[in-house]
């Protein structure tokens, strides 16, 4: 029930975000003197709708986007003698680029205010907390076994016979490894990269209560599941000693005051810029991932889910009662719709923005060269290229939501 739940509220927040970034959109236009005609949340049949002064609002059937009409948005676009002057076309430059980069506006505000809401109540996410292990000290010895699923990498009981390497060598809990097979070792990334490169009698040096000792560990060769650079895992073959670090006690969670969580927010919403940044970056290189998981391949983590992914997400969060990852998704998902928004392809918000820059740039060369201001862009022209994007991106949410239904990311396998 909690999970249904979750999907549910996950769901409303998403339906919010779309009437927000439609409003941002509306009131943007409204604000320069421009007519709205209608402003919708949904597609298809309406459910109803009312008039108020000159702008009709209303909701339809199918909840998966929205829209706000104004008038004159392209030169092409049909308007009456009324409308003819407020056409959105006919205003300045910069106006029409503050109107068409409103919606993706309110997504950052949205966003800002969920995390801003997050860090005076559940706390913002520590960076202390996840950072990886600095010094290269031993904080327990146990067993040298192959994991090649993520169950077996959660599961940490030692099976009958498997090697202790390190616990042989004679290494101790409190010992810091000062160099592997003579590499010097400063961090404990440091030596784990030496110890996985390694294979059979290995010599360390380890300093303990001030003293240095010479120690050799035999190494084996086991198969693991490795991290690479874009955090994908894959089995590999890689030598173990069987230790583990002294384990961060920092706080997951940092919460502040009203004061403090502005400056804490600011810093923690450029965090998720840079990350949705990555996340667009590497999101072509990602889909043949999710075409494989349709046909049976193992799911990665990290490829590009939909609408349906995501809420999917937000449920399975809740059921477990971890509302800030519940929370901190739909941020981040806020904040990618802005960013994705304003990408300078149509029929995006950006590439709008774009083919408005373009008729301000080419009339400032023509005028350089003392010929009058070209027309607007025919938006005839750019159909083939508008079509051709449509496509791609219909063909990425059928796969991703297909994805979604069949081999679902899951929080916890």
């Amino acid at each position: 029930m909690v999970f249904i739940l979750g999907i549910v509220l996950f769901a409303l927040g998403i339906c919010l975000s779309v009437a927000l970034h439609e409003a941002g959109h509306m009131w943007a236009a409204k604000a320069f003197g421009m007519k709205v005609r209608r402003y919708f949340i949904g597609f298809g049949p309406t459910i109803f709708s009312f008039r108020r002064g000159e702008t009709e609002y209303g909701m339809k059937w199918i909840p998966l986007g929205g829209f706000c009409d104004i008038a004159g948005m392209t030169a092409l676009d049909e308007v009456t003698p009324e409308e003819s002057k407020r056409a959105m076309w006919r205003f300045k430059t910069w106006k029409r680029t503050v109107v068409m980069s409103a919606g993706s506006a309110m997504h950052f505000i949205l966003g800002f205010i969920i995390l801003y809401l997050m860090a005076v109540t559940m706390g913002l996410p520590n960076p202390a907390a996840q950072a990886a292990p600095t010094e290269a000290v031993i904080s327990a010895t146990s067993c040298a076994r192959a994991a090649t699923t993520v169950e077996q990498l959660n599961d940490t009981a030692c099976p009958p016979g498997a090697p202790t390497p390190a616990k042989t060598a004679g290494l101790q809990a409190g010992d810091k490894v000062v160099s592997v097979a003579g590499k010097p070792i400063k961090t404990w990334r440091e030596m784990l990269a030496a110890v996985q490169v390694a294979s059979g009698p290995t010599p360390f040096v380890v300093e303990r209560n001030g003293q240095r000792l010479n120690l050799t560990v035999d190494v084996p060769r086991v198969q693991r599941l490795v991290a690479d650079g874009s955090n994908n895992t894959t089995v590999k073959d890689v030598g173990m000693i069987g230790a583990s670090p002294i384990q961060n006690t920092a706080p997951p969670l940092l919460s502040y005051g009203p004061v403090d969580a502005v400056g804490a927010t600011f810093s923690f919403t450029g965090t998720m810029f840079s990350e949705t940044a990555k996340r667009l970056i590497e999101f072509p290189s990602r889909i043949p991932a999710v075409v494989d998981s349709i046909f049976g391949g193992e799911r990665d983590p990290n490829t590009p889910v939909s609408v349906v992914g995501a809420s999917r997400i937000g449920g399975e969060a809740a059921e477990r009662g971890l509302w800030e990852i519940f929370v901190l998704l739909l941020a981040s998902l806020n904040f990618f719709i802005g960013v994705f928004n304003l990408l300078p392809l149509l029929p995006l918000d950006g590439g709008h923005i774009a083919v408005v820059w373009y008729e301000r740039v080419r009339d400032w060369f023509r005028k350089l060269r003392g010929k009058a201001a070209g027309g607007p862009v025919d938006y005839t022209k750019l159909s083939a290229v508008t079509m051709v994007l449509v496509f791609i991106g219909g063909a990425v949410t059928l796969l991703t939501v297909t994805a979604d239904i069949v081999n679902p990311v899951k929080l916890f396998q």
